[in-house]
């Protein structure tokens, strides 16, 4: 008699969980996927407080075919999940942290919507507990995406359904030698190899937790991991997707979540030698994929930080992080009878800072916010500017 294949593999990657590991693995054995259907890989990475054992008592318990492997300490959450994903037998796999939890319906719902559409990965619904979840995928349920045509960019975290033969054809594994933004690098690369993407957006598939001691990963580390983690994300981007304006959209994701809060709040209170760092790291990146089409995809003060770093201008940089932190608003100016609205941040039409007026250029999005606007000019006028760069920067070879 042969066995059936499962439907997933829920690989846990487990390093000093306990007591969270408790609710997580409550959380799968309260799945209404039939237990038979589903394959539990749970790999404890050398710890010190009872999740090995745990693990051992709940394999010896459930119902599901439970294994357990303990290893060496690893150091990040790489090496455990892809030691799991290389003993996964289920035609889908969903990676779940030890301290979060699924919702009971989470894995019925999602194996459902991948065998409905044939789509490769699917999203469920993430809900925070004692934490700020991701919320722009999670607009509307979309039965067949992609990462062009959606806002799945922002969410690159690994708690996503698999489909395994996608990640077998391409031997995806995580890059065990990034220790921060590991699961942004694999979740894009499955983005775009995947033959369609769903979205969950109507039930709540996935729950975040909080740990009330502050040890969960994405909290730790240098921050030079996160620009070792832009690094990464910027290049994959730029290897799989043609330069355009796909490669534009994809691109902000880096920009915006990873390098942007190198250059915030936290940039004003480092010291001279860290500022002086930040930069030297950022100078390549800003170099080879910072282009004006990015930076009209952002907001004014997102991209007038993001220029400062570009053009090296640490002095001027450090007075928009403090206006910033001050909490005031920018004078709206409108200007050609209400078509364009700029937003004087520090250093607008200085002489001496000499900075072009495109930067503060608000689009429509903020542009509506202000009394008097007109749409219809200032997108237009970006694109216009964005694309004469463009056409400068490749005549001089850039």
């Amino acid at each position: 008699m042969t066995e059936t294949q499962p439907d997933v593999t829920v690989v846990i990657g487990a390093y000093e969980a306990m007591p969270y590991l408790v609710e997580c693995l409550r959380s799968v054995e309260a799945q209404t996927l039939d237990a038979a259907r589903i394959e539990v890989i749970a790999v404890d990475d050398g710890s010190t407080d009872g999740t090995g054992e745990y693990l051992e008592e709940f394999a010896a318990r459930a119902a599901n075919h439970v294994t357990v492997i303990r290893q060496e300490n690893s150091g990040g959450p790489s090496s455990p999940r892809n030691v799991g994903l290389g003993k996964a037998a289920g035609r889908y796999v969903f990676f779940l942290d030890a301290d979060d939890r699924l919702a009971p319906e989470a894995l019925e719902r999602m194996v459902a919507t991948a065998d409905r559409n044939g789509t490769d990965v699917v999203l469920g619904k993430v809900e925070g507990i004692n934490r700020v979840p991701p919320k722009a995928a999670w607009v509307e349920t979309l039965e067949r995406t992609d990462v062009f045509h959606s806002n799945i960019k922002f969410t690159l975290s690994a708690q996503k359904l698999f489909r395994r033969a996608l990640l077998e054809r391409h031997s995806m594994r995580f890059d065990e030698s990034l220790f921060t933004g590991e699961d942004a690098l694999f979740t894009m690369e499955a983005y775009l190899r995947a033959d369609g993407v769903s979205v969950i957006a109507d039930h709540t598939c996935y729950y975040l937790v909080g740990r009330d001691d502050g040890k969960h990963v994405t909290k730790s580390g240098s921050y030079t991991l996160r620009f070792d983690s832009a690094r990464a994300l910027m290049n994959l981007i730029a290897e799989m997707v043609p330069p355009g304006v796909e490669r534009d959209k994809l691109m902000v994701r880096p920009f915006l979540v990873t390098l942007l809060p190198q250059f915030g709040p936290k940039y004003a209170k480092d010291s001279e030698q860290v500022r002086r760092h930040k930069f030297e790291l950022a100078k390549p990146l800003m170099a080879a994929h910072w282009t004006p089409e990015v930076a009209v995809r952002l907001k004014v003060d997102e991209r007038l930080r993001l220029h400062l770093v570009a053009q090296e201008r640490p002095e001027l940089l450090l007075d928009v992080v403090e206006f910033a932190k001050s909490k005031q608003r920018p004078e709206a100016v409108v200007e050609r009878r209400g078509r364009r609205v700029y937003l004087a941040y520090p250093h607008f039409r200085s002489g001496e800072a000499a900075l072009p007026d495109s930067v503060y250029l608000a689009e429509p999005r903020e542009a509506r916010e202000v009394e008097g606007y007109r749409e219809g000019g200032a997108g237009v006028f970006l694109r216009r500017v964005a694309r004469r760069v463009r056409r400068v920067r490749a005549s001089v070879g850039f």
